[in-house]
């Protein structure tokens, strides 16, 4: 179903304009005909028309979404039903937290894609999953807080 769903997304993305820079196809020959294997794809033009632009696809794919200002961009980041992780790329410390802090997403990775550690959270926010894996936040999860209020007689 998610290998349908991989091919789909990115017919559509080409009709409606995107191009396809690498990869887009599945590979086939010994060791891949037994499974569902695709080559790593890099599509550029991608817009809100397309359904990779809102949907998650789960596969080898890096759709390229051009912007001018970064605010820009966040909304067009935001404006998702998902929010597990998302990634970008600066040399400036101030733009890190601005847009960092922006971005409702459970994870940022900057200038880096590798951002799942078994010692960090793992986790989203909206309709990518509630709570945390991992670390002291994923034990947390096992946990059930008590309070309980004390007043002394007198």
């Amino acid at each position: 179903m998610r290998f349908e769903k991989l091919i789909d997304n990115l017919k559509d993305a080409a009709e409606k304009g995107a191009d396809i820079l690498l990869g887009g196809e599945r590979l086939l020959g010994e060791g891949y005909d037994q499974g569902n294997f695709f080559a790593p794809t890099v599509l550029t033009g991608v817009t809100e028309q397309m359904r990779i632009f809102h949907e998650e696809t789960f596969g080898p794919v890096i759709p390229i979404i051009s912007f001018v200002a970064d605010d820009e961009v966040v909304k067009l980041a935001n404006d998702s039903e998902f929010g597990l992780a998302s990634y970008f790329y600066t040399e400036n410390l101030e733009r890190v937290e601005e847009v960092s802090n922006a971005l409702e997403y459970g994870m940022v990775g900057v200038n880096d894609m590798a951002i799942s550690h078994p010692e960090t959270p793992f986790g989203g926010v909206k309709h990518s999953g509630f709570g945390r894996e991992n670390g002291h936040f994923g034990i947390e999860e096992y946990l059930n807080v008590k309070f309980v209020a004390l007043k002394y007689r007198q």
